[in-house]
């Protein structure tokens, strides 16, 4: 089990990502074996000194050497904080916490459903797909308000040529990526139903995402949803973090979307009505 105490992790270094948000490069000191059996979708705690300590999903699992990536927006004094720290700044870092998403033995045909930030949480499962033995058909529908706000420049130039990437934005003209990712969705769903969808998102947009894969065919045992809550421990100590009767710190983020009607007693109830709020 993760302790409670900080490590030391050092701020290697940081670049604009998106529209008030940052990209950060960090390395464990002194890495521990779990430290390497991170699985993608799983979450860590991240503590400024004198700030406070806060929960972020991974964008890359530690290598060797204990370096990760990580989305961060700026969104509260802790995060104004440490956009303003110096490249080397130590600060502390606890896990990994949760449950990642489930491991697929290739051979898949694998849907990746981004909104906003949300794309943060999957990027490990695009890059991870190209090391696998066996080859995963991988397409990837990315939303975003406008092309400012998208996030994970890089990853996404660097997915191109791997996987199928279709990219909207809600306020480009039209022809030029415009729409509603679920359009996009409804469109690849039609022409195939995949084997297992990875949904990461704000929860109204997930639950339209698995209603729309739910009339397409898709079984909700293959729908996985990463849920935010305010997990303030991660260890399922300050009980912050409810979803039903489960603590999403430490049966989640990650939950299969049957699972997850049953914790909220959802049962055949019709998705709500998706509004783009993306972050």
């Amino acid at each position: 089990m993760n302790g409670v105490t900080p490590r030391r992790v050092h701020l290697l270094c940081q670049y604009p990502d998106g529209e008030n948000a940052r990209h950060f490069s960090f390395r464990i000191a002194r890495p521990q074996p779990r430290d390497f059996e991170v699985i993608p979708g799983q979450f860590f705690m991240l503590s400024v000194p004198g700030c406070g300590e806060a929960p972020f999903s991974y964008v890359s699992v530690p290598d060797l050497e204990g370096r990760f990536d990580a989305l961060i927006r700026r969104q509260g004094g802790l995060t104004a904080a440490l956009f303003e720290q110096p490249e080397g700044a130590l600060l502390g870092y606890r896990g990994p916490f949760g449950k990642g998403w489930p491991l697929l033995l290739g051979n898949e045909r694998l849907l990746l459903v981004a909104g906003g930030c949300g794309l943060a949480p999957l990027a490990g499962v695009v890059d991870e797909a190209g090391l696998a033995l066996y080859p995963i058909r991988m397409t990837v529908i990315y939303g975003a308000r406008h092309r400012q706000s998208q996030v994970l420049g890089r990853e996404r130039e660097r997915w191109k040529g791997r996987v199928t990437l279709h990219e909207t934005c809600d306020d480009e003209p039209r022809g030029q990526c415009h729409g509603n990712p679920l359009q996009q969705l409804r469109m690849q769903l039609a022409l195939e139903r995949p084997d297992a969808v990875f949904c990461c998102g704000p929860e109204p947009f997930m639950q339209a995402v698995a209603g729309e894969c739910l009339k397409h065919g898709v079984l909700a045992n293959r729908i996985w949803l990463s849920i935010e809550r305010n997990m303030a421990c991660g260890t399922g100590l300050c009980g912050h973090c409810y979803l039903g009767s489960s603590y999403v710190c430490t049966d989640g983020p990650t939950y299969r979307y049957d699972r997850y009607r049953e914790l909220l007693g959802i049962g055949n109830a019709h998705p709500p009505t998706f509004s783009s709020e993306f972050c």
